[in-house]
């Protein structure tokens, strides 16, 4: 009898231990278009498939630190991020898309400013070389003739970016900045009129990736951690008013006010994946990767072929 026991506690022991969830630390920022991932928490999806997830918010500029150091082992960011980060000696992999941004990245100026040329000279708030808010300065500088080199830029993260606007702060002609803080804006115009989003210039667009040593130890669970994601975007459209709720919670905003924010983007389900995938995701990435080293953010181009992998969204 005692011996029945000590094996039955034996197995026991070895179904909780083969029962147990495979941990991943997750470095995103408050964008409003990486909510789903807390959704995906929140809402018990990523359990669902097998996962401990962790989501440490991680400024842009620090994210790639974080995956060196070995702090968090995937992260959310934009397409060109990945090839600096790359170029950086800061190896991941993208394996599947978040979001892209209609309307929801924009540049702030001040009420004299009547078009992007006139910035030559001026000063302009973006947060530091390698993120999303300078590379799309630099996208929509050169679009309009000019380039990083033709403004002065005071690095500022999008929170203080759109704050300095709402502040009336003088010194600054220009802001780039993003939802939920671009909504800010929006809602007080005297402070600053919205010149361009990427409604005009459709070249934000964002990925989840980890690193190749994840990807290799880990296959089943970064395909879970795709499969979550998609039941997140199925989520808000099934039950859209408890899911902004949830997001919005994250993020402090009403699901009122959440709602409004992510109007001015669009979630990319498995469909739209696979169809970003097939094309357009190479494309942008070689003219993306062509300014980011016109503008001295990166020294050579790393392999773009490496760059994702799309197993995991099959």
């Amino acid at each position: 009898m005692k011996k029945s026991l000590i094996a039955l506690a034996a197995a026991l022991l070895a179904a909780g231990a083969h029962a147990a969830d495979t941990p991943v630390a997750v470095a995103i920022s408050g964008w409003t278009g990486f909510a789903p991932l807390t959704l995906a928490k929140e809402a018990g999806l990523f359990k669902k498939h097998g996962l401990d997830v962790t989501i440490k918010k991680i400024p842009q500029k620090d994210r790639h630190l974080a995956i060196a150091s070995g702090d968090v082992q995937c992260a959310a960011t934009t397409v060109e991020t990945w090839i600096v980060w790359n170029a950086n000696g800061v190896a991941t992999t993208q394996i599947f898309q978040l979001d892209k941004s209609y309307g929801a990245d924009g540049m702030v100026v001040k009420p004299n400013i009547a078009k992007i040329a006139d910035l030559k000279g001026k000063t302009v708030a973006a947060s530091a070389p390698g993120t999303a808010p300078y590379f799309t300065l630099a996208w929509m500088l050169k679009k309009n003739g000019l380039s990083i080199k033709d403004v002065k830029v005071v690095n500022l993260e999008p929170q203080a970016a759109a704050n300095a606007f709402l502040a009336g702060t003088t010194d600054i002609d220009a802001g780039m900045t993003y939802e939920p803080y671009l909504s800010g804006v929006r809602a007080k115009p005297e402070a600053g009129k919205i010149i361009a989003t990427t409604l005009d210039y459709p070249m934000v667009m964002d990925t989840f990736g980890c690193t190749p040593k994840f990807l290799a130890d880990n296959p089943k669970a970064a395909k879970a951690l795709a499969d979550a994601y998609f039941d997140a975007v199925d989520m808000i459209k099934a039950e859209p008013k408890k899911s902004f709720e949830i997001m919005g919670t994250d993020v402090k905003q009403a699901p009122e006010a959440f709602e409004k924010s992510q109007a001015y983007l669009r979630w990319q389900d498995r469909a739209a994946n696979q169809k970003f995938f097939a094309g357009e995701h190479a494309a942008f990435s070689k003219e993306a990767a062509d300014l980011l080293l016109e503008a001295g953010i990166i020294k050579a181009v790393p392999d773009l072929s490496k760059l994702a992998d799309t197993r995991f969204i099959k």
